[in-house]
């Protein structure tokens, strides 16, 4: 585990399931229509049981880059944030609707007065984002936004393997020196 502080706030890395996490929301990397399926969108939604889908349905799915707030249910965590990455083409609108989805997402920790968070490596599973791009643009978003914001709170990456990990640890290291 990693953890460094971003001004008032602080960013860990560690290795887990994010279903299992007790942060104020986690985010579920979804699809557009914000139904279980595989991944972690499936994980989720086997978590937080039924109610979570039934809730989902009601706000007629979420575009790419875009988030969208759920109660957590079944799950430690209150809330869920569903966001949807990027399916990775290698076009530039990759990289910006990706960096929307960590935005968007932080966004809504603010706008409900959250204290903690934990997102998943969004968009480098089974849409194909390379691993070490997906990293950089997650920390340097959540980076960023800590920075410009005078905010205390706890971003948490949890991440699913030892090998994703380290990625994001050799980027963290990379960025905050």
């Amino acid at each position: 585990m990693k953890e460094k502080r971003v001004g008032n706030s602080v960013i860990k890395l560690v290795k887990g399931d994010i279903t299992k996490q007790s942060t104020d929301a986690i985010v579920n990397a979804a699809n557009t229509r914000l139904a279980p399926g595989g991944g972690v969108a499936g994980a989720v939604h086997r978590a937080a049981g039924p109610n979570l889908w039934e809730e989902c349905k009601t706000l007629h799915g979420c575009d790419t880059g875009e988030a969208k707030i759920t109660k957590g249910y079944n799950l430690k965590a209150k809330f869920v944030i569903h966001t949807v990455g990027p399916v990775y083409s290698g076009l530039k609108n990759d990289e910006t609707n990706l960096a929307s989805c960590y935005q968007n997402s932080l966004d809504l920790v603010l706008n409900h007065k959250l204290q903690s968070i934990s997102f998943p490596a969004i968009s480098a599973g089974a849409f194909g984002y390379p691993l070490k791009d997906a990293a950089c643009i997650a920390l340097e978003t959540v980076i960023s936004f800590l920075r410009k914001k005078d905010i205390s709170i706890l971003v948490q990456f949890v991440l699913y393997d030892t090998h994703t990990l380290a990625v994001f640890e050799q980027v963290f290291d990379e960025m905050i020196s």
